[in-house]
This record gives C-alpha cells, sequence and structure tokens, in this order.
C-alpha cells in the first residue's frame, strides 16, 4: 500500500482550510431581515385606554422598526415552552420602560426565562443580543445580580449629560461606532432623558461581584447626591442597558420636564437602535414558515392613539 506523497497531504491540508474558511464565512454573514421580539408587560393601573391584559408601548416599536427590524410581540403569562418557540424564532429581545415588580411580575418571569436562553445559546456559540431600556436596565440588574439592588434617586423627569467612563466608553461595542460629535454632545449636552426613580448606584454594582464581573460600565450620572450607572454592556455577552431613554426623543411628545427632541437626542435615538438592530442582524434563528413568520408580527396589531400629551401616544395592547 502506497504512502500518501508530501503533495497529497498539501492538497487535504489545502481542503481542509477552505472549509474552515466557507464555515467562519457562513457564520459571519449578516441575517438582513432580523425580527426582534419586544417584551409586553401588565397594564398601568387606571389605563383607560388599556385592552387586554399587557401593553407594549409603541416607541419601542417604531425604535426598532426605524433602525430595519421588524417586531414581535412577546406576550406574558405563556408557558417555557412558547417561550422557546418564539426564543428560536427571534433574533434579539428588547425589554421596556414601566412600571412593574422586578421580582414578581409576569414580566419579570418571562424576562428571566428569555435571559436564561440567551445565557444558555451564546454560551453555546449562538449570538443573541438583549437591549434593555429603564425598567428593562433594572431587570437585567436584577437578574444578573439575582437580587434587587436598586435605590432611589431623583431622576423622574430630568435631561442629563452622560458621564462617559474614561476610556472604557470609546471602545466600548455599543460607542465605538458612534461619530466623535455624537459623543461629545452625549458627554455635554442636556439630550439623555431619565424617567425612573429607581437606579442602580455606583456603590451598590461595585459591591456586588456578580454584577461587577458581567458588566462594563460605560457611563454613570448624579442627581446631587448619589451616582448611578446609566450605560452599560455585558463583558462576555451581547447584552446592553441604558437607564435612559433614546426612543423618546422622536416618538413621545408629552410635554414635560426631561423631554428633548434636539437633533443629538434624535441622532442619539438613532444610534442607539441602528446599534443593537445590527446585533440582531448577526442571529440566524428564523420562524419554522413564512407564514407563522407572518402571523406573528407586530402588524396584525394596530396600536391606539393615547392623546399627544399622554406618557405614550400609542400602545399596543395584548390579551
Amino acid at each position: 500500500m502506497c504512502r500518501p506523497t508530501a503533495a497529497v497531504f498539501a492538497v487535504l491540508t489545502a481542503c481542509l482550510c477552505v472549509e474552515r474558511l466557507c464555515a467562519a464565512g457562513r457564520s459571519q454573514q449578516l441575517n438582513y431581515r432580523p425580527v426582534i421580539g419586544v417584551l409586553a408587560q401588565e397594564n398601568f393601573p387606571g389605563d383607560q385606554f388599556a385592552r387586554g391584559s399587557s401593553y407594549i408601548a409603541a416607541s419601542y416599536v417604531k425604535y426598532l422598526e426605524g433602525a430595519g427590524a421588524r417586531v414581535v410581540p412577546i406576550r406574558i403569562n405563556r408557558t417555557q415552552g412558547e417561550y422557546a418557540d418564539t426564543f428560536s424564532s427571534i433574533n434579539g429581545l428588547l425589554l421596556p420602560g414601566g412600571d412593574v415588580d422586578l421580582q414578581t411580575s409576569q414580566f419579570s418571569r418571562a424576562a428571566k426565562i428569555f435571559y436564561d436562553f440567551a445565557l444558555k445559546a451564546n454560551d453555546a456559540g449562538d449570538y443573541f443580543p438583549i437591549w434593555g431600556t429603564c425598567q428593562g436596565f433594572q431587570q437585567l440588574s436584577v437578574l444578573t445580580a439575582n437580587k434587587n439592588l436598586l435605590t432611589l434617586t431623583d431622576t423622574k423627569a430630568v435631561a442629563l449629560p452622560l458621564t462617559l467612563t474614561p476610556g472604557t466608553a470609546q471602545s466600548s461595542r455599543l460607542f465605538r461606532s458612534f461619530p466623535k460629535d455624537l459623543l461629545q454632545s452625549l458627554a455635554e449636552e442636556n439630550i439623555t432623558s431619565n424617567f425612573h426613580k429607581w437606579s442602580l448606584s455606583m456603590q451598590n454594582y461595585s459591591r456586588n461581584a456578580k454584577l461587577k464581573r458581567f458588566y462594563k460600565v460605560l457611563s454613570t450620572n448624579n442627581d446631587g447626591k448619589k451616582e448611578f450607572i446609566s450605560t452599560m454592556e455585558a463583558y462576555r455577552y451581547p447584552f446592553y442597558a441604558v437607564q435612559w431613554h433614546p426612543e423618546k426623543s422622536p416618538f413621545e411628545w408629552i410635554d414635560k420636564p426631561g423631554m428633548t427632541h434636539s437633533t443629538t437626542a434624535i441622532k442619539a435615538c438613532f444610534y442607539t437602535s441602528s446599534f443593537f438592530v445590527s446585533e440582531a442582524m448577526k442571529n440566524h434563528h428564523q420562524f419554522s414558515s413564512p407564514v407563522e413568520e407572518e402571523q406573528a408580527l407586530i402588524y396584525n396589531f394596530s396600536p391606539v392613539y393615547r392623546g399627544i400629551h399622554a406618557i405614550f401616544v400609542q400602545n399596543y395592547y395584548f390579551d
């Protein structure tokens, strides 16, 4: 039996290299039809427009659609199996702002299920991003720490500049593609809308090993008494959280302190949403059929106009 020559070995090695390069190329291909899930939450008590038991503010849907994604509403009170099917069909998850209990609500229950799914998926090489805004930021901190470490701050209706973490913010995945003039505006102008009374203080973050290992602090703010985290991203996972509201500037119109509609605020909205959608494009989950996908999309629901001066101009409601 003849031994393979060096030339044959060279050809085989070359073929293997080509196969590996092709596989790598496939994994780097982007999904230009991303579908992002937005988690619904229990209705506000006394909401006269409410229909059903839960809602999603339309501004979060517009926020994602404006950056090139489609949206699937994720309803509360579903089984873990139903959530597993949804997870395997969507390309990312947005946890919106609101006002529910972060440990006992159906919103928090569903958020934990998807958070655990996302951890396991990313650990297995299945890139799945999560974005948390305001309440979503807080929910992510609770899930990671496995306890509520939030503290009261005087930030219910105020626009602030970000105190960017030197060196860290500019090199972060989230901010490194932002134009320099926009980062400067974020650091110098009152363009980040804050509508929260609970915050993750730097003190509580620094004292909790789980949070410190998991999240990198990209920016902080101060209410005059306490320094709190306003932007963070996970070290090892594509998880991102902002305590401020980039989506409000172009899509919400209540006339109250904290609202800002400047050009730079709207640019910040676009760059944050565009970044997150670009992260979702790295995921290749898909529905089992085009029909199933079409039935799941939020286009099947009509937003309810609540008034130009309401907290949310439009809401989607769900049973």
